[in-house]
């Protein structure tokens, strides 16, 4: 058994390791960084040397905003497991980056304009189309990494098959998990090559299924700038749609008339257009 001497007391070992004594009571509460001895008559906690290089590196995660969980995974894990848990935290932070940067530049884009950008929003008329889609299910923060896979997805199904620009992607009215999107493109082709019964609802070779949108009265916009901005253009769009008292139909479809490929990420030029009815019907509901 060790010597009292041996440990370090709780204060100390928090000043050596760079936490508060809050934070190691509150680790050891979770299990996290547990002491090294307990004294049964006092309850002081004391901490063995060997201990610092577990508390510095729960110190340093910490710092760096990594959940409790995955530290505590990170400590118990392996070297080669430990590289993959962190490779996959350093994932979720970039992630969030590109989250906050789409943020900051809608924020940037209100701040200069001195509130809402302006939108002409056109109540017009739109004609029946029938498209060869592709579709996917997403969630709020995979709408543009899901949308760019069934883009790639539909332009491999429709390889040698004639189809008429822009690509279409068909989206939800009430934005959550699960949703189902697609993206497609018109072809007056029925039948298109490896994709047999393509002209049915169904799947074909790459998932391509055929969609028919109705025509009908419609509101719409025109945006530009990245797609990480379009929320602007949908508030501006849906907001008209509820002030002329008419009701949304889903999907929202967005037409990409200029995109990545073709211009700056300024200038890339999306249609929106979302169908409309006068009165409350069960499509609207």
């Amino acid at each position: 058994m060790r010597d009292q001497d041996d440990f370090l007391t709780i204060g100390r070992f928090a000043r050596l390791c760079r936490l508060s004594v809050k934070q190691l009571r509150h680790y050891d509460d979770t299990g996290l960084l547990p002491p090294a001895r307990v004294d049964p008559a006092t309850g002081y906690r004391y901490y063995a040397p060997g201990q610092a290089r577990d508390a510095l590196t729960v110190a340093l995660l910490r710092e760096l905003d990594v959940p409790l969980a995955v530290i505590a995974a990170t400590l118990a894990a392996s070297e080669p497991d430990r590289a993959r848990l962190l490779g996959a935290e350093r994932d979720r932070v970039a992630e969030r980056i590109v989250r906050d940067r789409a943020r900051l530049e809608l924020l940037d884009r209100l701040a200069a304009g001195g509130g809402l950008p302006g939108y002409e929003i056109v109540l017009g008329r739109e004609p029946e189309r029938r498209l060869v889609v592709v579709r996917a299910v997403a969630g709020p923060g995979e709408l543009g990494e899901r949308t760019g896979g069934c883009v790639g997805r539909l332009l491999a199904g429709l390889r040698g098959t004639p189809w008429r620009p822009p690509l279409w992607g068909l989206f939800p009215l009430d934005l959550g998990d699960g949703m189902r999107i697609a993206v497609g493109a018109e072809t007056d082709v029925t039948d298109v090559p490896g994709a047999p019964g393509v002209a049915k609802k169904g799947g074909g070779a790459d998932g391509l299924e055929c969609e028919l949108l109705p025509g009908g009265p419609v509101v719409e916009t025109v945006h530009h700038g990245p797609y990480s901005q379009l929320p602007l253009a949908y508030h501006a769009l849906l907001a008209a749609v509820h002030e002329r008292g008419l009701w949304p139909l889903a999907p929202a479809r967005e037409a990409y008339l200029v995109g990545p490929g073709e211009a700056p990420a300024e200038e890339w030029t999306t249609r929106l257009v979302v169908r409309v009815a006068e009165e409350r019907t069960e499509e609207a509901a």
